[in-house]
């Protein structure tokens, strides 16, 4: 099993910056694909950025030019750059980590508790 923690939310002016960071139990980086989600209130949950197990990103136009992914091996950590940070981008903010069947390994999907963004004047 893989456990994953964000941390990193909180209140932040409009045009603000924050970076966000999701804590990986173990090393998974080599097998899995990350992504960050969010959902904000009375909307579904959307995937916006996100990078595979070989380093290529991907991200939605809403956050293209503002978001950045990276990764620290290392650390087992992922983080979420934010930056310009509008009011739209309220949100609570989920970290997650999917794999392929592997063989005779099931597939896995992981989630974090997320942490709260909160983009006000």
């Amino acid at each position: 099993q893989v456990q994953l923690v964000e941390s990193g939310g909180g209140l932040v002016q409009p045009g603000g910056s924050l970076r966000l960071s999701c804590a990986a139990s173990r090393s998974i980086f080599r097998l899995y694909g990350m992504g960050w989600y969010r959902q904000a209130p009375g909307k579904q949950r959307e995937l916006f950025e996100g990078i595979t197990s070989g380093g290529s990103t991907n991200y939605t136009d809403s956050v293209k030019g503002r978001f950045s992914i990276s990764r620290d091996n290392a650390k087992n950590t992922l983080y979420l750059q934010m930056n310009s940070l509008k009011a739209e981008d309220t949100a609570v903010y989920y970290c997650n980590a999917q794999r392929p069947r592997l063989g005779t390994i099931a597939a896995a999907d992981y989630w974090g508790q997320g942490t709260q963004v909160t983009v006000s004047s």
